[in-house]
């Protein structure tokens, strides 16, 4: 059950397993055409958030979303469908898309701002996730590649508490990350709160003469707009003693909790460009995407403008160059 038979290309991204139940006559191939009896198993490599990276054992011929199951229950997640996968190494694919607007100067400046932009914002945008309905071969992952592993859907994960420490890590990891590098704006007081549970976490229960300014590196702790503040490192160690005894596990439930009641959590974000009414004009904007609504948000505070429940939207309609939604007002953006 290992091993199958694989019709090879020139492109290893066209090369196709066959299926045990279909007919050579299935596949068109005639005398003369070369099979290949080989191993369908090969090892995979796969990074968490916290940096660990284990490798696993994967089918071939499964595509993404199959091998999801076998990688998340090795890990030990269950709600492996909350999960997906990223291929981190795609700089020359953003190269060679801007190598074609040479022609237009002032598109190309466009194109500039938004790719800044989006670099400053940490979109969804840059992410390049794998498509579920593909296998690693046809999306050129190779064997020597690292995947990162991470949640893509926040619907379940309120159910995510201390009874379940592998999901509670990989959570508290992806939250913690997000509100330093800035996906989650927070105030200079919350940022101090999130640090001191941090610190909580890092180092245990806090010591008086040992957890004291000059102890921290500040920029593990807080985003990068707030390092220099007078005070942080002070008021940081005031909130890690607030946390008194808890457990490190105990206190990664508090943090999550408290990144839950941020108005972006859980919020996909796509830098988009918005057409202003009666103008013929097109102004960055940043379109949030959540389990229950849809919303408009400002591109610099990321304070929500506008907002639209999912069960309120009549329509929704999507081309390669827009995205049109339905419902009082009539709103169009573009990619």
């Amino acid at each position: 059950s290992d091993y199958g038979l694989f019709l090879s290309d020139e492109d290893p991204r066209k090369g196709i397993w066959l299926e045990s139940g279909r007919t050579l006559d299935y596949y068109m191939l005639r005398n003369g055409d070369i099979l290949e009896y080989k191993k369908k198993q090969r090892p995979q490599k796969i990074k968490m958030l916290d940096g660990a990276v284990k490798t696993v054992m994967v089918d071939d011929s499964k595509t993404v979303g199959e091998l999801l199951v076998t990688i998340c229950s090795r890990i030990g997640i269950t709600n492996y469908e909350e999960y997906s996968l990223i291929q981190e190494t795609v700089e020359e694919k953003k190269e060679d898309g801007m190598g074609t607007l040479k022609k237009d100067r002032t598109l190309l400046r466009d194109e500039r701002k938004m790719e800044k932009l989006k670099a400053k914002l940490h979109t969804d945008d840059d992410l390049n996730w794998l498509d579920h309905s593909r296998t690693f071969r046809e999306q050129g992952v190779d064997e020597n590649e690292t995947l990162l592993l991470r949640r893509k859907f926040f619907y379940s994960d309120q159910n995510v508490d201390s009874r379940d420490p592998v999901q509670l890590n990989l959570l508290y990891v992806q939250a913690r990350d997000d509100i330093l590098n800035g996906s989650h704006p927070v105030s200079f007081e919350k940022a101090c709160e999130f640090g001191g549970i941090q610190a909580q976490i890092q180092f245990g229960p806090h010591i008086e003469h040992k957890h004291k300014p000059g102890f921290l590196d500040l920029k593990e702790f807080l985003p990068k707009e707030y390092i220099k503040q007078r005070g942080a490192e002070k008021k940081i160690f005031q909130e890690h003693k607030n946390c008194g005894e808890l457990t490190e596990i105990e206190a990664k439930v508090k943090y999550v909790k408290l990144a839950r009641s941020l108005r972006t959590y859980g919020v996909s974000f796509f830098l988009v460009k918005e057409k202003m009414k009666s103008k013929n004009k097109l102004v960055p904007r940043l379109l949030g995407i959540t389990k229950e609504s849809v919303m408009r948000v400002d591109e610099k505070t990321k304070d929500v403008v506008q907002e639209w429940p999912l069960t309120t939207v009549k329509r929704w309609a999507a081309s390669p160059k827009s995205f049109t939604l339905v419902r009082p007002p009539y709103v169009t953006f573009s990619p």
